[in-house]
C-alpha cells in the first residue's frame, strides 16, 4: 500500500469513529516487520510518491532514478527545467528566467562572478539549494539533482560502461555497471529554448541533463550532462559529453538521485 495510501485510511478510521483516537493502528509493509501504535501517538505523516531506483555499486554510494521527473517510463524525456526552476513552462529564455532581471548579465541567486550579477551581486551558491531543485521539489526529500562528480562518476569507464543503444525506439544510452552488472537507461532528451524569431518553446538537436552544480566560470550557465544530435535521429550521429554547460535558461530533463 502507497503512503498516501495509508494517509487516506488513516482518515477515515479518525472520522469513523469518535474514539478512533484512542485506536491502535498496525502498518503491515511489504518484507518488513509489521508496526503498531496509537493514533494518538501520530505526530505528522509525510506522504511521498514512491519512485524506482537502480544501484549500480558506485563507489559513492549514490543510486540513480530510473526515469525522469516528470516521465512514466525511462524511455520517456519527461519534464523540461530551466536551472533553477521547479516547474516546466512554455517559454525558456532569460525572460521568464526567475533568478535574473531579463538578462544573462543581471543574476539575483547563484552568481560568484559579479560580471553577471545584477549591478555587480554575488553569492556563495555554487550548488542548487533543495527548494530550487527541481527533483527535491518534486519528488521529495532524499531525492536531488546529480552533482557533476557524480555524473563523471556515472560515465567512469572504471565503474560503468556505456552503450549508444535504442530502447523501444528511443535513442539512449544504456549504462552498465562493471560491479554488479546493474543496468541504466538514460533517453537522449533534448533540449528546450526559445529561439528568436520562433518566439515559442522549441526543441533544438542538442540537450542532456541538468547537474545541480554552477559552472564557475560563468555563473549564467550550469554543468550538464550533454550530447549533439550531428544530423538526423540515427542513434550513430550524436555522442555523450561528460563534461558540458549550458545557460541556465535553457530547458532539460532531469535524472534523480539519491544516497544508499
Amino acid at each position: 500500500m502507497k503512503a498516501k495510501n495509508i494517509f487516506a485510511a488513516l482518515l477515515l478510521f479518525a472520522a469513523g469513529s469518535q474514539t478512533a483516537w484512542a485506536q491502535k493502528v498496525t502498518l503491515h509493509l511489504a518484507g518488513r516487520q509489521p508496526v503498531r501504535f496509537s493514533i494518538e501517538e501520530l505526530d505528522s505523516l509525510i506522504c511521498e510518491e514512491e519512485h524506482e531506483y537502480v544501484d549500480l555499486g558506485l563507489p559513492s554510494g549514490t543510486l540513480w532514478a530510473t526515469c525522469n521527473v516528470g516521465a512514466n517510463s525511462p524511455e520517456e524525456f519527461g519534464y523540461f527545467f530551466a536551472w533553477g526552476e521547479t516547474q516546466p513552462k512554455e517559454d525558456y529564455s532569460w525572460d521568464t528566467y526567475i533568478y535574473c532581471k531579463g538578462s544573462e548579465n543581471t543574476l539575483t541567486k547563484y552568481c560568484t562572478n559579479s560580471t553577471y550579477g545584477y549591478n555587480g551581486f554575488t553569492d556563495a551558491l555554487d550548488e542548487l539549494l533543495p527548494e530550487d531543485d527541481a527533483a527535491t521539489a518534486n519528488w521529495g526529500r532524499g531525492w536531488q539533482m546529480p552533482s557533476m562528480e557524480q555524473i563523471k562518476e556515472l560515465f567512469n569507464e572504471e565503474n560503468t560502461t556505456q552503450t549508444l543503444t535504442k530502447q523501444n525506439g528511443v535513442d539512449g544510452w544504456l549504462i552498465r555497471s562493471k560491479s554488479n552488472n546493474g543496468t541504466l537507461f538514460l533517453p537522449a532528451a533534448y533540449n528546450r529554448q526559445s529561439i528568436p524569431p520562433n518566439g515559442g518553446g522549441t526543441y533544438v538537436k542538442q540537450g542532456g541533463y541538468w547537474s545541480r552544480s554552477l559552472w564557475h566560470s560563468k555563473s549564467n550557465s550550469a554543468y550538464e550532462q550533454g550530447f549533439t544530435l550531428v544530423s538526423n535521429s540515427s542513434v550513430e550521429n550524436f555522442g555523450a559529453i561528460v563534461e558540458a554547460n549550458d545557460t541556465r535558461d535553457c530547458g532539460h530533463s532531469v535524472r534523480p538521485v539519491r544516497k544508499q
